[in-house]
């Protein structure tokens, strides 16, 4: 029988981990928030948090004030033909079961393609919505008469708002904007 010679033992360490060193300057808090809430959103199925931010804005305040939207499931690999899981309060599932082909068309429009086919109801409690409180604006001018005479033409209501908002910032503002 063979003997084997006796190895040396290794008993080297390994060096431990130098530190990262920090890259940039500190940020703010509110900087990163929208970064955790997106990825808590995605951990419980929203694509895009806005879709629970701007509910009432994409159904309505009368479907808003009696649904939530709670998560919404897409097949694996893919971000179109999902599944919207609504919470709807008691005793207004018929309703709102009648008006599904409405929500789905207004979520996917929103969306700007189909991402929801269907909808999974469950009954449950659903908070009133947050109102969203603006201040005021600082200054207030009338809109010029010759950016209002051409506003009144326009036919979609929400595309007029905003054009008159517009309208009113630049009415309110004192020439040109400062940068830096």
């Amino acid at each position: 029988m063979k003997e084997r010679p006796p190895t040396a033992k290794k008993t080297s360490r390994a060096a431990p981990p130098a530190e990262r060193p920090r890259v940039g300057a500190p940020r703010a808090i509110a900087d990163l928030m929208p970064e955790i809430g997106r990825t808590a959103f995605r951990k419980f199925g929203f694509v895009q948090s806005s879709i629970v931010t701007r509910w009432n804005d994409i159904v309505g305040a009368d479907y808003a004030a009696i649904t939530a939207p709670e998560s919404i499931r897409f097949p694996v690999g893919q971000k179109s033909g999902g599944t919207l899981q609504l919470t709807v309060m008691s005793g207004h599932a018929p309703m709102i079961q009648h008006a599904l082909p409405d929500i789905i068309e207004r979520v996917n429009r929103f969306f700007g393609y189909a991402a929801v086919v269907k909808v999974a109801m469950k009954q449950g409690m659903v908070g009133p919505a947050p109102v969203e409180r603006r201040p005021p604006p600082r200054n207030l001018k009338p809109i010029p008469v010759e950016l209002g005479d051409s506003l009144r033409d326009i036919g979609d209501p929400e595309l007029r708002k905003v054009l008159e908002s517009l309208a009113q910032g630049l009415a309110n503002s004192n020439g040109l904007p400062k940068i830096g």
